[in-house]
């Protein structure tokens, strides 16, 4: 396995582009597996879920089509993407088991800074509730989007992976409706008043790794 941390952003099309080069060097059995760290300039991606009404303002930063699952999703400084490439063909065939495997890490990440994650059955990524913020509806919790998942899979090995908003700026947020979602916002650590860094929210991810996508025996 092999950990790869990149200090400066990277274009999303050159990410993208070595991505696709390392899935077909794992296929092939001439690289093993991966999982890259690092931030974007500020951008939006559609995935293929996307539907344009959710782009709310698209002269705001460059767009990009990108076949991973999902709808529309920010990327930027300040927030910590984690491109997770596995082969599948010896971690076990099942999407939806590796999705949710990508929900444990992301959710034991957060526990490291004491902020409890959740999953939704009706909304992909992992939320958190903001008991300062006012309820969207009476008699519930105010819920935050903090982290995001979106996937791809090419002959059983997955790329893509997922992100976490460490300290982004959230007013980007605003030219999307990120994930289709109209009824909650979106929050970063900082903003629960937590002075974490990129590089302390590597050192959780990497710690917890090995026992969430422990090899099966």
């Amino acid at each position: 396995m092999d950990w790869i941390i990149t200090d400066t952003p990277v274009p999303y099309q050159d990410a993208v582009a070595w991505m696709e080069t390392r899935v077909d060097a794992i296929i092939k059995g001439d690289a093993p597996e991966a999982v890259w760290l690092l931030e974007h300039p500020p951008l939006y991606t559609a995935g293929t879920s996307a539907r344009p009404a959710d782009l709310v303002d698209p002269n705001r930063f460059e767009v990009f089509e990108t076949r991973r699952g999902g709808h529309y999703t920010y990327h930027g400084p300040g927030q910590r993407v984690a491109y997770v490439m596995l082969d599948l063909n010896k971690r076990g065939r099942d999407i939806r088991a590796y999705i949710r495997k990508l929900e444990d890490w992301i959710i034991a990440t957060l526990a490291e800074f004491n902020v409890k994650g959740e999953i939704r059955d009706d909304r992909v990524g992992v939320w958190v509730t903001r008991p300062d913020q006012p309820a969207e509806t009476p008699g519930a919790a105010h819920e935050d989007k903090i982290a995001a998942i979106g996937v791809r899979i090419r002959k059983w090995v997955a790329f893509h992976g997922i992100s976490i908003n460490v300290e982004p700026d959230l007013s980007h947020f605003d030219g999307i409706i990120p994930c289709g979602i109209t009824d909650h916002g979106v929050t970063s650590l900082v903003a629960f008043g937590l002075p974490v860094t990129l590089a302390d929210v590597d050192v959780a991810l990497k710690k917890h790794f090995d026992t969430v996508f422990a090899l099966p025996t």
